[in-house]
C-alpha cells in the first residue's frame, strides 16, 4: 500500500493528512494540526514564516513515525502571499494579505493600469491583496532592490525542504500576473509596472516532481520523501476533490467562500468584470469563481465575544432576527473589532451576539444567491445543484439557508476536500 502526505495550510490552521487507497476508496488520516493565524506587528499583519516552517517539519516527523514509508508529499496554502528572497536569504517582513498596506498600492497601480485593462489582460478579479498589488508595493518601497526571487508561500516551504525553487501554476494564477490564455507571466503587465523580470521563473504544473528532502531535513524529520507539486493553491486542491455535473456549482466554504464552476476556458467579459468574477488555474480547467467573505466573519466574532460554536449550532434555529449586511464591504477585511464592524452595517440593530451570528449566516446565504444569479447571467446557463465543501459544509443551519435563498439543491460534502485534492494529484502522478 502506498501512502501520500498532504500538508494543507489555511488562513487559521494547518494540518498534515496521510492518504491511501483502500479498496478503491481514498482514506485520510489526520496526523498533525497546528495554528497558522496572522500576527499583528509594527509592520501590520504578517505571517510568522519560521514558526510555520517548524510546524511543517514537525508534522512530517510525526507522519513518518506512524507511516515508515511515505511515497510523496506536497504542500498547499492560501493564495496571493509570498516570500521575497535574496539568494538563499529571506527578506522580511512576510506581509499577510489582510495587511492594510495593500489598498494604498492597489489604488496607485490603477493610476498606471486601470482595473478594466488589468482584468482584460489577466482575467483576475479585483481584490486589494492580489499578488500584483503587493509586489508593486514592494517595488515602490524599494523592497525589490535586493530581491532575486519571489516564492509563493507553498513554493517557499517546498524550497526549504528540497532546495529547489519553483513556481506552480494554480497559485501563481491567483495574483493577476499571468496571461490566462497561455498560462505564462504576462510580460506586458510586468514591463508596464517595471517589475524585475528575474523574479518570474518558469511555471510548473500539478504533478511536477520537485525533488527529495534535503539531507539536513531528512535527519531532522527521520526519513526521506519525494516532494511533488499538487495544486498548491488550497482552493484549487479543494476543487480537484469534487467530480460534479456540468449543471452544478461548487462552494468551497472556509475562511473565504469561493463560489464557482469548473470552466473549460477563461470567461472574460464586461459582465464577468462587473460582477468581479475571476479566472484561476485548475488541473486542466479554469476555476471561474467569486471570492466571498466566508467563515472568517463568524470565526473572528466567536473569538471576540466568547461564544462556542456547539452552543450556537444548538440554538441558532430559534433566532428570529434575519437582518443582512453586505459581506463584500471592505471594512470587514481586517477590522479591530468584527462585532463593531458588522453592527455599523446593520440598519436594525440586534439585541445580542447570537443575533449577530444569525445575521452573518443570512448575509452569506444571500450573497451566494446574488452571486449565483450573476453567474447564471454571465454563462447564460441555469445550475441545479450546489456542492458545499470545506469546513463550512458542516454548518447545517447555513446549508438550509443556502437552499432557502437560492432555491437549489444543496449537497454538503463533509470531508477534508483540500487534503483529498492534494493527495489525488500525488496519486495520479504516482500512476495509481
Amino acid at each position: 500500500m502506498k501512502y501520500f502526505l498532504a500538508i494543507d495550510l489555511g488562513a487559521s490552521s494547518g494540518k498534515h493528512v496521510v492518504g491511501y487507497l483502500d479498496n478503491g476508496e481514498v482514506k485520510l488520516d489526520e496526523v498533525y494540526r497546528f495554528k497558522t493565524q496572522m500576527d499583528e506587528t509594527i509592520d501590520g499583519l504578517v505571517w510568522d514564516i519560521p514558526r510555520l516552517l517548524k510546524e511543517i517539519k514537525e508534522g512530517i516527523k510525526v507522519a513518518l513515525s506512524k507511516y515508515k514509508k511515505i511515497e510523496s508529499l506536497s504542500i498547499d496554502t492560501w493564495g496571493v502571499d509570498y516570500v521575497l528572497m535574496n539568494g538563499d536569504k529571506e527578506i522580511p517582513p512576510f506581509y499577510a494579505y489582510r495587511n492594510q498596506r495593500n489598498i494604498v498600492y492597489a489604488n496607485k497601480l490603477h493610476e498606471i493600469i486601470p482595473f478594466e485593462k488589468l482584468y482584460q489582460e489577466t482575467g483576475i478579479q479585483y481584490a486589494p491583496f492580489n499578488t500584483i498589488y503587493q509586489l508593486y508595493g514592494d517595488y515602490c518601497s524599494g523592497r525589490l532592490n535586493n530581491a532575486t526571487d519571489y516564492l509563493m508561500i507553498p513554493s517557499y516551504f517546498i524550497y526549504k525542504l528540497t532546495g529547489v525553487k519553483t513556481h506552480e501554476y494554480t497559485n501563481e494564477s491567483t495574483g493577476a500576473l499571468l496571461d490566462p490564455n497561455n498560462h505564462n507571466y504576462n510580460e506586458k503587465i510586468i514591463n508596464t509596472l517595471g517589475l524585475p523580470k528575474k523574479l518570474f521563473g518558469s511555471i510548473n504544473y500539478p504533478g511536477y516532481y520537485v525533488g527529495e528532502l534535503l539531507p539536513s531535513i531528512q535527519e531532522e524529520v527521520g526519513g526521506n520523501i519525494k516532494v511533488m507539486l499538487c495544486a498548491t493553491h488550497d482552493t484549487a486542491s479543494a476543487f480537484e476533490s469534487v467530480n460534479i455535473e456540468d449543471d452544478s456549482i461548487i462552494i468551497s466554504s472556509g475562511t473565504w467562500s469561493l463560489l464557482g464552476i469548473k470552466a473549460k476556458e477563461p470567461i472574460i467579459s464586461e459582465k464577468s468584470k462587473n460582477a468581479n468574477y475571476t479566472n484561476e488555474g485548475g488541473v486542466g480547467y479554469v476555476r471561474f469563481l467569486k471570492n466571498i467573505m466566508g467563515m472568517y466573519l463568524g470565526g473572528r466574532l466567536k473569538t471576540e465575544v466568547g461564544l462556542d460554536y456547539s452552543y450556537i449550532d444548538n440554538v441558532i434555529d430559534t433566532v428570529k432576527y434575519h437582518e443582512t449586511f453586505d459581506v463584500f464591504d471592505e471594512s470587514l477585511l481586517a477590522p479591530v473589532s468584527m462585532k463593531d464592524a458588522i453592527l455599523k452595517l446593520l440598519k436594525n440593530k440586534p439585541k445580542d451576539d447570537l443575533e449577530i451570528f444569525a445575521s452573518i449566516f443570512h448575509s452569506l446565504a444571500l450573497s451566494y444567491d446574488k452571486s449565483i444569479k450573476e453567474l447564471e447571467t454571465i454563462t447564460n446557463k441555469k445550475y441545479k445543484k450546489i456542492y458545499v465543501i470545506g469546513g463550512g459544509a458542516k454548518n447545517i443551519y447555513l446549508n438550509k439557508l443556502i437552499e432557502k435563498y437560492t432555491k437549489k439543491e444543496v449537497i454538503p460534502l463533509i470531508m477534508e476536500a483540500t487534503s483529498k485534492g492534494n493527495i489525488l494529484v500525488q496519486m495520479k502522478a504516482s500512476k495509481l
